[in-house]
């Protein structure tokens, strides 16, 4: 099979896989490397960069898990809240092998739209990546993103945009 193919069946079998089928299996560390190391490739105008990603595993994981679900438990009004969905939010945390948080670091430099389009590409490069070695993987950007920026240092020129849960299937 040539390479473009190759690149078209990834391409095609594409798809975000939820937490809830992932097997809770260890990802081994030099494929989380490459998923991480494929984002740096992303096209990026004048080479900014400007993806900001923070990976979350086994403890961290776990308090970033239960930090969501406070946020969701704090900023939703009572008459809405769901415990159920209280309860799932640490859940799909703990179903994951790994949680990258997306974030953009805007340089002033170019219109924020272009290293917002970088980093959606970087992560698409994750997402294929992910797809090339039978892992699954989706970018979640629930509302608690925005309540996220003290918890992950975030500058002031700086935005979440989600996170990308990664597990093996």
């Amino acid at each position: 099979m040539g390479k473009a193919a190759i690149l078209k069946e990834i391409i095609e079998s594409r798809r975000s896989i939820f937490p809830k089928d992932y097997t809770g299996e260890e990802i081994e560390q030099e494929i989380l490397d490459e998923i991480l190391r494929s984002a740096t490739f992303a096209p990026n105008h004048k080479r900014t960069k400007p993806w900001r990603f923070k990976i979350f595993k086994g403890e961290e994981k776990t308090r970033l898990g239960e930090k969501l679900a406070e946020i969701y438990k704090n900023t939703v009004a009572p008459q809405h809240f769901l415990e159920k969905k209280y309860l799932s939010i640490s859940e799909k945390a703990a179903k994951a092998n790994v949680i990258v948080t997306i974030s953009v670091n805007f340089s002033g430099i170019l219109p924020e739209w272009e290293e917002i389009a970088a980093t959606a590409m970087a992560v698409q490069n994750m997402y294929l990546t992910c797809t090339a070695h039978g892992i699954g993987s989706y970018w979640s950007s629930p509302g608690m993103i925005k309540h996220l920026d003290e918890f992950l240092n975030l500058e002031e020129n700086q935005k979440c945009y989600g996170l990308f849960y990664i597990g093996k299937i």
